[in-house]
């Protein structure tokens, strides 16, 4: 009889990539593995009420520190598959010299030019949360600027679209994801620190189910770190080439054990 794990992911697709690699590691013990999704905060309370065995993943210490907080004591820390970061960018075209910081939207010469709205993802999302602050306090909004959640298709359509028609915009994003494949985007500097800094991208599942894990499996999955490279290439297959998470995840493990 096969053993089941419950893993969880963010409903975001560089997670799904992320969970994808993990689950090939169960499968290949013999696991049978159920998947499902949820938006960032919904998935957190459902790790903390046993919905799930294993949680992919959360950004610790700066975006998921306050979902994971209550769970803490019950939580495994297993690996870290990455290192994202949140950023603000702008397309490659506008001039550094122009745009170099975030307090450079303010120039006069920048307002004219600079699309007011600035489109996220999902309000539980850590860049969303960032972004909100950012507005306040680096007192955008006194010159127009406005945060507005949007879906993750919604945001990256905006942005590719505003490239393909040379316009100025601003993207709340991060690394890794998809859209660095492609495109050259420019962090803004952002003085105040408000973006979080770096995250350790880390796999967590509750102490009651790694208990049951085998040796052998528990020290694959603690060597298992792909990296941020790799993962912006999963996502990009998955949402440039139409490739499932788990063909992404195959094509990677293919190159990867061939080298």
């Amino acid at each position: 009889m096969k053993k089941t794990l419950r893993i969880g992911h963010i409903d975001l697709s560089f997670h799904a990539a992320s969970a994808a690699l993990v689950c090939t590691v169960f499968e290949k013990y013999g696991w049978q593995v159920e998947m499902t999704a949820s938006p960032h905060e919904e998935m957190f309370k459902r790790y903390g009420k046993g919905e799930v065995d294993m949680l992919i993943s959360a950004w610790l210490p700066a975006s998921h520190d306050v979902y994971l907080a209550p769970y803490q004591d019950n939580t495994v820390k297993l690996t870290v598959l990455y290192h994202p970061y949140c950023i603000w960018g702008v397309p490659d075209y506008v001039p550094v010299s122009d745009v170099s910081s975030v307090e450079d939207l303010l120039r006069p010469d920048v307002l004219l030019k600079m699309e007011k709205r600035i489109l996220g993802i999902n309000p539980g999302a850590g860049i969303s949360r960032f972004s909100r602050t950012m507005i306040e306090e680096y007192q955008l909004s006194d010159s127009g600027y406005y945060f507005e959640n949007g879906s993750e298709s919604a945001c990256y359509s905006t942005f590719e679209q505003a490239v393909s028609e040379q316009r100025w915009l601003v993207i709340p994003l991060w690394h890794p994801q998809f859209l660095h494949h492609r495109y050259t985007i420019r962090a803004l500097e952002e003085p105040k620190g408000l973006l979080g800094g770096q995250d350790e991208a880390t796999l967590i599942a509750s102490k009651s189910i790694t208990e049951t894990f085998e040796p052998q499996l528990l020290a694959e999955l603690q060597a298992l770190s792909p990296g941020n490279t790799v993962i912006s290439e999963l996502d990009y297959l998955i949402c440039r080439q139409n490739k499932t998470p788990s063909q992404a995840a195959e094509i990677w493990h293919q190159h990867h054990y061939q080298e």
